[in-house]
């Protein structure tokens, strides 16, 4: 995904910037990071609070293959109907923002 289409997709919040990491990008907010594209999907931050919301709507948990089992990261896609609605997607995009400034207390 260019980096425009990032931009748009996370307009709700102001200024992002993307940064290359580990063959996908992250998106940072005032430098924190919030989301990853990774094979050019974009996965959104979450924590305990917001990772049963992530779920309930359907997104699923991003997981790579460790060493000796899968690893579950805190990233979830984004939940199809906020795909279309840029209202929705704020909103997931903002839980994203919320779950990114608790992980830095």
């Amino acid at each position: 995904m260019d980096n425009d289409a990032i931009r748009d997709m996370f307009v709700s919040l102001g200024d992002v910037t993307i940064k290359r990491m580990f063959g996908g990008k992250g998106i940072y907010h005032e430098g924190r990071i919030l989301a990853l594209e990774v094979s050019g999907d974009i996965l959104l931050k979450a924590d305990a609070q917001t990772a049963p919301a992530f779920a309930e709507a359907g997104a699923s948990q991003w997981t790579y293959d460790g060493k000796a089992k899968p690893v579950a990261m805190p990233y979830w896609s984004i939940p199809d109907a906020a795909l279309d609605d840029p209202d929705e997607l704020a909103r997931w995009v903002a839980l994203a923002w919320d779950a990114a400034l608790r992980a830095r207390k």
